[in-house]
C-alpha cells in the first residue's frame, strides 16, 4: 500500500485555499498552449491566434466541466443549490468537451478548418490530462473504491477529498497511466498516418473514452445514474457511438507520414487573427 500524506492545500490567501490540484490544472493548460505553439508554428499559426483560441476554449471548458460535475452529483446540489456556482468540482470529460466546443466556435469565426487543428492538438490534450491527474492524486479527488490490492492508496491528510486511512483503488493513477499510453499511441504510432483529417482527434476521443469507461467501474466518488452506469460512462458511450463508426468506415492508414497541411491550418489573411 502507498500512503499519501501530502496536504492537498498548498497555502492560503486569506480564507481562499490554493490546492495542488489547481497548480497542476494550470500546468496542464500551459502544456496544451506550449504544445500548440510548437506544433502550430510549423503549420502557420501565429502566437496571437493560439493564445486567443485558448481564451475561447478555457471558459467553455470550465462551464461544461462544472455542469457535468453538478449533473454527476445532482442529489447533493438539489439540496444545496447555493453551491452550484463554484470551482471546487470539475470533470475532465466536461473540460475536454467544453474546450473543444469553444475552440470549434473560434475556428468558425476565423474561417480556420477545425479538423486538421484538432489532429494537431490531440496528443497535447491527452498529455495535459496526464499532468492534471497528478493533481488528482494529491487532492484525493476521483478516488477509487476500497481494495486489498498491494498498490492501493491510503490517504491520511485531513484536507484530502478521499476517504481517510483505508486502502482504495488508485483510480487517478490508472487514468494517468492510460493517458500516457494514449499519448504514446497518438504521437509515436498514428500521428501523420491517418486520413481524412480529424481522424487522429477521433482516435484520441475513442481511446480516452474506452479507458475512462473501464476505470469508472472502480471509482468510489460517483453513483450510477442509469442501470449501474455512471454519468461519465454514458458520455463515453455517446462519444464512442460517434467516433468508432467514423474510425471503422472513414479512417484509413497512409504509409508515409504527412505533416499538417500549412494552407489548411493557416488563418485567412485579413481576418485579424494575429492578435497580441
Amino acid at each position: 500500500m502507498l500512503t499519501i500524506g501530502i496536504d492537498p492545500i498548498l497555502f492560503y490567501i486569506g480564507s481562499l485555499s490554493i490546492r495542488w490540484y489547481g497548480i497542476f490544472v494550470v500546468l496542464a493548460v500551459l502544456v496544451i498552449i506550449l504544445w500548440v505553439r510548437r506544433a502550430g508554428s510549423r503549420a502557420g499559426l501565429t502566437w496571437g491566434f493560439i493564445l486567443t483560441g485558448a481564451l475561447w476554449a478555457l471558459p467553455f471548458g470550465i462551464v461544461v466541466s462544472r455542469l457535468l460535475h453538478v449533473l454527476d452529483n445532482l442529489g447533493y446540489y438539489t439540496s444545496n443549490p447555493g453551491q452550484i456556482i463554484g470551482l471546487e468540482g470539475m470533470t475532465i470529460f466536461g473540460a475536454i468537451l467544453g474546450g473543444v466546443l469553444g475552440l470549434w466556435i473560434y475556428t468558425r469565426l476565423h474561417r480556420v478548418p477545425f479538423s486538421p487543428l484538432a489532429d494537431l492538438i490531440a496528443p497535447g490534450i491527452i498529455l495535459a490530462q496526464a499532468v492534471g491527474r497528478i493533481g488528482c492524486i494529491i487532492n484525493g479527488c476521483c478516488y477509487g473504491k476500497p481494495t486489498s490490492l498491494p498498490w492501493g492508496f491510503i490517504y491520511t491528510s485531513p484536507n484530502s477529498l478521499a476517504p481517510k486511512n483505508i486502502p482504495i483503488h488508485p483510480t487517478q493513477a490508472y487514468e494517468l497511466l492510460w493517458d500516457l499510453a494514449v499519448f504514446a499511441i497518438l504521437f509515436l504510432v498514428f500521428r501523420g498516418h491517418l486520413r481524412p483529417k480529424g481522424s487522429l482527434f477521433a482516435l484520441y476521443l475513442a481511446l480516452y473514452s474506452i479507458g475512462t469507461f473501464g476505470v469508472r467501474f472502480l471509482r468510489g466518488d460517483t453513483v450510477p445514474v442509469f442501470d449501474g452506469i455512471m454519468e461519465g460512462q454514458l458520455i463515453a458511450l455517446m462519444v464512442l457511438a460517434i467516433t468508432i463508426p467514423f474510425l471503422v468506415f472513414k479512417t484509413r492508414w497512409v504509409s508515409a507520414r504527412i505533416e499538417p497541411d500549412v494552407d489548411l491550418l493557416r488563418p485567412a489573411q485579413g481576418n485579424g487573427t494575429d492578435q497580441g
